[in-house]
């Protein structure tokens, strides 16, 4: 019988040695290799005709705990760790690319990754397309060369929803492959997999973590072939992760879904406060029904949940928002998110940097907006603060 998302986060990945008594928790295997007895038993476990470890670089257990739960919430076959959320990206992508192909992409990214597409990859004789994510645009942006779409579940940072069902559609149509990335909703608001995405990246810092401790990405494929090729380019990469930063992990999704609940319900409170208040222009969040992707998360997502994070511009703009950073007593600018305490981001000088003005503008993102990570304190503590220093602006 199929069980809740909260019973698998919190039995999965504690598979022990056998043993009378055992570990109330996982322990960390921290050993970068493992020895044999023989050589015979080496080539064994090379060639996966016998149980074991070899090298950190290419599995540790406490990996494996991470890869079992991860897997299971996601409704994938497959998963692999890495040390960044970049590295999670940057590895699902050259897996399905090589010289001369070329990449349909959404316009509104996380900063990090549109550099990577704009950029990085020109190094590689790799062409990207950006477009608006519709069935449309995405269709007369495909070319015969093209291999791969991808996308946000949740765009970083105008909080548009992704139509996944119809990215799935014009896939297919294609014979391309699809990758999303599942960061700002995780599985217990959207899993792409089950809508028929091949791969779905997380930046696990965010909210698999969920406590500001922790750099890490994660991985997770539909199919076991497709993790199997990421698998092959990370051992050549190189950017593992380490084991304690992967049992740190384990330990954060014990509580992954009670954590988005309360992020997701707090957020939902502090969207429709600022969606009325004299000095906000304009909220992104699509649990508002003013969202012009509202109605395709109803669709998509689970739990009636929207997901922890939202966007907001102020009337006075650059100056608005500079103000509102510094007379937050409690609520701090932070370059990330998802953290257990509310936080503020100002896109246009942390996650979307190395965007020039015009693309900032193509994007939505204004000098006045700000991108909120509600936490999980009280929600009439976070309006409460909020509330001073909005009302200090002139």
């Amino acid at each position: 019988m199929e069980k809740g998302m909260q019973t698998y986060l919190t039995r999965m990945g504690s598979k022990l040695p056998d043993s009378v008594s055992r570990p109330k928790s996982l322990p960390i295997t921290m050993s970068s290799v493992f020895d044999f007895e023989d050589v015979e038993m080496l080539d064994q476990v090379y060639a996966g005709d016998a149980p074991g470890y070899i090298y950190s670089r290419n599995g540790n257990p406490v990996h494996d705990a991470l890869k079992e739960i991860m897997s299971q919430i996601d409704g994938g076959e497959a998963s692999g760790v890495y040390a960044s959320g970049m590295a999670a990206i940057t590895l699902s992508i050259l897996a399905h690319v090589e010289a001369g192909d070329h990449i349909v992409a959404a316009n509104v990214l996380y900063g990090g990754t549109y550099s990577l597409l704009k950029n990085e990859l020109k190094r590689f004789n790799i062409d990207v397309t950006f477009v608006t994510p519709t069935i449309e645009s995405i269709t007369e942006a495909v070319r015969q060369n093209t291999r791969l779409l991808y996308v946000e579940t949740i765009s970083n940072p105008m909080m548009d929803v992704v139509d996944l069902d119809k990215m799935v559609e014009v896939c297919k149509e294609s014979g391309i492959k699809l990758i999303v990335d599942n960061t700002f909703a995780t599985a217990v608001v959207c899993r792409p997999l089950t809508l028929g995405a091949d791969v779905v990246v997380y930046s696990a810092t965010k909210y698999i973590c969920g406590h500001s401790d922790v750099t890490g990405g994660i991985v997770v494929t539909q199919k076991r072939e497709e993790m199997e090729k990421i698998e092959g380019i990370a051992a050549l990469y190189g950017p593992m992760m380490s084991p304690f930063d992967a049992w740190l992990l384990v330990r954060s999704l014990r509580t992954l879904e009670l954590r988005v609940r309360q992020h997701s319900h707090n957020a939902m409170q502090m969207a429709s406060y600022l969606e009325k208040h004299p000095k906000v222009e304009k909220v992104y969040y699509p649990g508002l029904a003013k969202s012009a992707t509202h109605e395709i998360g109803k669709k998509l997502f689970q739990k009636e949940l929207f997901g922890g994070m939202l966007s907001f511009d102020l009337i006075g703009g650059e100056a608005a928002a500079y103000q509102l950073i510094r007379d937050l007593e409690n609520i701090r600018l932070v370059p990330s998110l998802a953290g257990v305490s509310t936080t503020l981001s100002y896109p246009a000088k942390t996650s979307h940097r190395a965007l020039d003005d015009q693309e900032l503008k193509q994007a939505g993102i204004s000098k006045g907006t700000l991108r909120l990570s509600s936490g999980l304190e009280d929600f009439n503590d976070i309006m409460a603060e909020f509330e001073m220093a909005l009302n200090k602006l002139p």
